[in-house]
């Protein structure tokens, strides 16, 4: 298993992501309707909004996952922030970088993962809109520009203050 490296810019990105006041914080509904949406329309068991801290990746909304956060280490979502695009783990099994992986060899046994990041208005990567199911499957144009969108849709919800 390889664990992710780190943004060039992860400094700053932590003390963006810090700054909003939202890691450890109770569900919302606004999170909440953006991860139901995304499961049921890309009919994936599990949808997640993941922010990736210094140690872990922590869970402000999950549909279908009784986690609450992860070790980074062990995260998919530490890669995707990596990248401005959406990361797709066709089948997890084949991905070097997975293959052994105790989220792919044991519970909850992703196979297929997809991780639109959330890109904060001050350019920094601060998690993922991500999918995930365990059965591997493949996405299209379509469905990338989707998750996208939805991503975004999750920044500005992060963003704005809690009401």
């Amino acid at each position: 298993m390889q664990a992710p490296c780190l943004p060039d810019d992860e400094a700053e990105r932590i003390a963006n992501l810090r700054s909003l006041l939202i890691l450890d914080t109770p569900p919302e509904q606004r999170f909440d309707n953006l991860t139901r949406v995304a499961a049921g329309f890309f009919r994936v068991p599990i949808a997640v909004v993941s922010l990736v801290d210094a140690e872990r990746q922590w869970f402000k909304s999950t549909c279908g996952l009784d986690a609450r956060e992860t070790g980074r280490d062990v995260s998919f979502c530490g890669h995707a922030i990596l990248d401005s695009g959406v990361m797709v783990v066709e089948d997890a099994r084949s991905d070097p970088r997975f293959a052994d992986n105790p989220l792919v060899t044991g519970g909850p046994m992703i196979r297929f993962y997809a991780g639109a990041p959330l890109k904060s208005s001050q350019g920094h990567n601060l998690g993922t809109l991500c999918l995930i199911s365990p059965e591997p499957r493949q996405m299209d144009a379509v469905e990338i520009q989707m998750l996208q969108d939805l991503a975004r849709l999750v920044v500005v919800e992060l963003e704005r203050p809690a009401e």
